[in-house]
């Protein structure tokens, strides 16, 4: 039987080089997005080994998370590795950005992440094992101007790995931070800025890989990546 990984958020990105990265090695895939031709598309790159099942859900909205988790448990009864990837970045300053900024921005980059693992982290404490991956930022440990509110809920999600960390370190489940600096993803279309300069999402989803693969007695608490020239 292949084992399970779920990811948030796994059409773009980050989170579509995991999902890819880990077909690649024989995992069914469980993930979500909002887009329902992006998932369709997704899962066709399923293949005889590996299977991707997808979900249509706005994890921004607790009852979505809620749907998607149930979804989940349907599938699969075991899930061994959890990527809490969803969330977005909308640029500006705590004192100018238009109201209801940080309430949306907590709602998809925290709240989404904090749901759906109480969800799902039961079974994984009952078979005392499971991985969980909180897609974090480099924003989680540097604050920035037009940053605002994706500072805000990026430090936040930090924490809550920092928490979890502690807490399921007794039933033998690892968790892992990610903090990937500026990587090229759709967030940056349109800028002006070689591609050089970014982190590919292939390597943020490399490092996952690498860090699972570590024997049961070790941890990668964090994973700080960053572009070779810097961050921008």
């Amino acid at each position: 039987m292949n084992k399970t990984i779920v990811v948030t958020g796994g059409t773009k990105g980050i989170g579509r080089a995991i999902v890819e990265r880990f077909v690649k090695e024989g995992f069914d895939v469980l993930t979500c997005a909002r887009n329902a031709e992006d998932l369709e598309e997704l899962r066709m790159l399923s293949s005889d080994n590996a299977r991707i099942h997808t979900f249509q859900a706005d994890l921004s909205k607790k009852d979505q998370v809620s749907a998607f988790a149930a979804f989940v448990k349907e599938q699969s009864s075991d899930v061994d590795i959890l990527v809490n990837n969803t969330g977005f970045f909308s640029p500006g300053q705590i004192h100018n950005e238009p109201e209801g900024t940080l309430e949306a921005t907590i709602e998809t980059n925290v709240y989404s992440a904090y749901n759906l693992t109480r969800a799902l982290v039961s079974d994984m404490i009952s078979r005392r094992s499971g991985h969980i991956f909180n897609i974090c930022s480099v924003a989680s440990i540097t604050a920035y101007t037009n940053g605002g509110s994706y500072c805000i809920s990026k430090f936040a999600l930090l924490g809550m790995s920092k928490v979890l960390r502690e807490e399921l370190k007794p039933f033998e489940i690892r968790v892992t931070s990610v903090l990937p600096g500026a990587t090229l993803t759709n967030s940056w279309a349109g800028v002006d800025i070689p591609a050089e300069r970014f982190i590919k999402p292939e390597d943020v989803a490399e490092m996952i890989w690498a860090t699972y693969v570590l024997s049961k007695g070790s941890v990668v608490e964090e994973i700080l990546i960053r572009p070779q020239l810097g961050d921008l």
